[in-house]
C-alpha cells in the first residue's frame, strides 16, 4: 500500500469515481476532481445529495453508475469507508484511493484481498504533481 509503483499503476487508470465530491469549489473533493479531469481523467461525482457537479452527472452511489469504474477515490470520513469499499469490490473497481486523513485499515485490507490497488491517507492531486515533476 502507498508504494510508488502502486501509485504509478493507479495513474494509468482513467475513470475515477469521486465519492463525496462536493459542489463547493473551495472543498478539496471538488478541486482535486477538477484537477484530475484537467489532466485527462474521466471523473464521476458520487454524492447522494446532488444530481450534477461541475457539469458532470452525479450519482447517489457507486452501484448507480452505468459504466465501468477504474478508481474509487474517497473523500468521506473513515467510518463510512467500509461500506464504500464493499461496493467498490462489488463493481469490480481496480483501485481504491483514500484521501488525506481517510484511514480505515479494515477497509484497505478488504480491498487488497479483493485484488484492488490501494492507497490510503494520501492526496491524488499532490502525488500526481510529484510524479509529473
Amino acid at each position: 500500500m502507498n508504494e510508488q509503483d502502486t501509485i504509478k499503476k493507479i495513474y494509468t487508470l482513467k475513470t475515477i469515481a469521486v465519492v463525496g465530491m462536493s459542489p463547493k469549489p473551495e472543498r478539496p473533493s471538488h478541486y482535486v476532481a477538477l484537477y484530475l479531469r484537467e489532466h485527462g481523467y474521466t471523473i464521476i461525482p458520487v454524492n447522494p445529495g446532488q444530481t450534477e457537479i461541475a457539469g458532470e452527472t452525479c450519482y447517489p452511489s457507486l452501484l448507480e453508475i452505468p459504466y465501468k469504474i477504474d478508481v474509487v477515490d474517497v473523500f468521506r470520513r473513515p467510518e463510512h469507508v467500509l461500506s464504500i469499499v464493499k461496493l467498490a469490490v462489488k463493481i469490480s473497481a481496480k483501485a481504491l484511493w483514500l484521501q488525506d486523513d481517510v484511514i480505515n485499515e479494515e477497509a484497505a485490507e478488504i480491498a487488497e484481498r479483493a485484488g484492488l490497488l490501494v492507497v490510503m491517507n494520501d492526496c491524488m492531486l499532490r502525488q500526481h504533481r510529484q510524479i509529473k515533476n
